[in-house]
């Protein structure tokens, strides 16, 4: 796990192996089972977590009891309830283990510290958090300039391998879309 961080994180930024070791000493490993919950809404998200081997989802329930699936999350992705853990206050936001899951996780303290011990981390954050917020201006774009089809088009085509570990009716609640109106669209590949 240690070596799989150092490769992602050298993406953004070189980091030596004394740097990684004591980055890892702040990290903790937690395992989830398949439909096991990270974080419940009314819960304070108290980590951010790293991904090594599994996929979550991010979702929330609406007025009429429906969930809506805001993101998902696979290996190599850093993930939390962004507002919950920033602010220490209630999730508004479900998030859930969809296959058998392990990360790496730090809390808000140790991430504190973390930033201080190691002052590049902040850099590579930053560029995450920035990476992160292009990805869901694309996701909103998508969204208006989009028909129904051409968004279950380019999320199948872009995310093709992803796309296959997630059940069909969870792609639907991604896309705002019905379960029996993305049978149909497979239908008329």
């Amino acid at each position: 796990m240690k070596e799989q961080l150092h490769l992602y994180l050298n993406r953004y930024v070189p980091f030596s192996e004394e740097e990684i070791n004591s980055f890892y000493s702040y990290l903790t490993i937690q395992t989830f089972q398949k439909k096991e919950f990270i974080l419940k809404e009314g819960e304070v998200c108290k980590i951010k977590f790293f991904i090594t081997k599994g996929l979550i989802r991010t979702f929330k329930i609406n007025d009429k009891g429906n969930e809506n699936i805001i993101h998902f999350g696979i290996e190599n992705w850093w993930m939390t309830n962004m507002e919950s853990f920033i602010n220490q206050q209630p999730s508004l936001l479900y998030i859930q283990a969809l296959e058998d899951t392990t990360m790496l996780t730090i809390s808000k303290a140790n991430l504190e510290k973390a930033y201080t011990a190691i002052p590049k981390l902040e850099r590579v954050f930053r560029i995450i958090t920035e990476k992160m917020f292009i990805a869901i201006e694309r996701k909103n774009e998508h969204y208006v300039k989009m028909n129904s089809k051409e968004r279950y088009h380019v999320f199948i085509n872009e995310l093709k391998a992803f796309s296959q570990r997630v059940p069909q009716y969870m792609i639907a609640s991604y896309l705002d879309i019905t379960p029996e109106y993305l049978s149909e669209l497979k239908k008329n590949k």
